[in-house]
């Protein structure tokens, strides 16, 4: 474990080095989010109360959005490009030498990455929002605390399905256009465009029961008090940890088939 909790520091302290760069993204989420935020606002005062979410809890959600953006890697930019080119150029095969095990230390990194991006990108954006608009906040702090655990999952969840994109260049070498289509899918079932509530029909049942409910959605539940209660909490709770679990699995039986794959290949 040792090892592992050294990677993850070393995962914070990388993406802490570039701190102009990080101002430059929460300068991007501030405008992006203010951008959203007057479109909810015109949206939801046509729509009062529009997938059960009032005007200050829809503007809230933007801004969840904005926070959870990097922190969650809705649009990528964690652990997948450097495991595709260290795939692609044969590099990973140093990472099969080491004794850790590959998927337990591309996670450790990735932890690593998060928490820096929950402080530098997260916590900022909201202090902007705060002093913009009217926010939801949570009354209790047992709710902020389910809220850090669902943004915890959240990342694993996000992890693991990286991974298994990421792995999946063993067998196309170049990932590109996967990474593209993953982090589409994701924008639009994480509840970045709208919130999940909003979707109509079959498409709203499917889009939350999907992995990708837990890296937005399922925080944002969490924070306004819509989860239904504590046995409401527990059960998001246990749908993003069973994902996790679900996927993580997936990731290690790959990681395992595609092992082979270099070993038959390379030697």
């Amino acid at each position: 474990m040792g090892v592992y909790r050294a990677v993850l520091a070393g995962g914070f302290r990388r993406y802490a080095t570039y701190r102009v760069a990080t101002l430059a993204g929460v300068f991007t989420n501030a405008v992006f989010g203010m951008i959203m935020a007057y479109t909810y606002i015109a949206l939801w005062r046509v729509r009062p109360h529009l997938g059960g979410y009032d005007e200050t809890q829809a503007v809230t959600f933007v801004w969840l959005g904005q926070a959870l953006l990097t922190t969650t890697a809705l649009m990528g930019g964690g652990c997948e490009t450097e495991l595709i080119n260290r795939i692609r150029t044969g590099d990973v095969a140093i990472d099969l030498y080491r004794p850790v095990d590959l998927q337990g230390w591309w996670l450790a990194t990735d932890l690593g990455r998060a928490a820096f991006q929950v402080v530098g990108r997260g916590v900022l954006p909201m202090a902007v929002a705060a002093l913009l608009f009217p926010l939801a906040w949570p009354s209790s702090p047992l709710v902020w605390l389910a809220f850090l655990v669902a943004v915890a999952l959240g990342v694993v969840v996000s992890f693991a399905v990286r991974y298994l994109v990421a792995l999946v260049a063993f067998w196309l070498l170049d990932g590109a256009g996967v990474v593209i289509l993953s982090n589409l899918v994701a924008l639009f079932f994480s509840g970045m465009v709208l919130p999940l509530t909003v979707f109509p029909g079959a498409l709203g049942t499917a889009a939350r029961v999907l992995p990708w409910s837990a890296l937005l959605q399922v925080p944002a539940d969490v924070f306004l008090g819509r989860a239904g209660g504590a046995a409401g909490v527990l059960g998001r709770l246990a749908f993003q940890a069973a994902w996790a679990a679900v996927l993580l699995g997936a990731g290690r039986l790959m990681q395992s088939v595609a092992t082979r794959k270099v070993v038959v290949q390379g030697g």
